[in-house]
């Protein structure tokens, strides 16, 4: 295998999205590789990198069939497959407060002029229209010391955001 090419693929989601796609990959002789597949807002989003020999268009001419069906839209990319070549996560970032705009680009602006690496951001609006809660889950790589990081975000909570920034401990081994 030779190339890499970055799927996307977007719609409502529904049972079977996962299996209809996948099998279309194999039935073109694509391996799969490092992939991400979640709900969102009842929307499914799947992104992955597949390997093949195969050109771009024999790979959506494989896939158009299942996107039409399922609703999905498309997308393909050609990446560099650099796997097994990751940073490990070594701190965590829980942030929380009342729904507003901007709490994503502040708590990530802050981490980024200290040179924190983002790996995986998760997020979720929780109660209510009311009173929605943004909840963001952040885990990266830091070669600052936790502590620089907690400096960096403390003044989020003058304006209603609640941080807490924390060392993972990898067990590798």
């Amino acid at each position: 295998m030779s190339d890499w090419m970055m799927l996307t693929l977007v719609g409502a989601d529904r049972p079977g999205i996962v299996s209809r796609v996948t099998r279309a990959l194999c039935g073109v002789g694509c391996n799969l590789g490092e992939a991400s597949m979640l709900r969102l807002g009842g929307n499914f989003t799947i992104m992955m990198m597949v390997a093949t020999e195969q050109p771009e268009s024999a790979l959506r001419a494989a896939l158009a069939p299942v996107a039409d069906e399922l609703g999905l839209r498309l997308h393909i990319d050609t990446v560099n497959g650099e796997l097994h070549q990751h940073l490990l996560p070594n701190v965590q970032v829980r942030v929380s407060g009342a729904d507003r705009t901007g709490i994503v680009a502040d708590v990530t602006e802050a981490l980024a002029a200290e040179g924190f690496h983002i790996l995986e951001l998760e997020s979720d609006v929780a109660g209510d229209s009311a009173s929605p809660l943004y909840i963001m889950n952040i885990q990266g790589h830091s070669e600052r010391p936790v502590e620089v990081l907690v400096e960096a975000l403390a003044g989020l909570d003058a304006r209603g955001v609640s941080v807490d920034v924390a060392a993972i401990d990898l067990m590798i081994g």
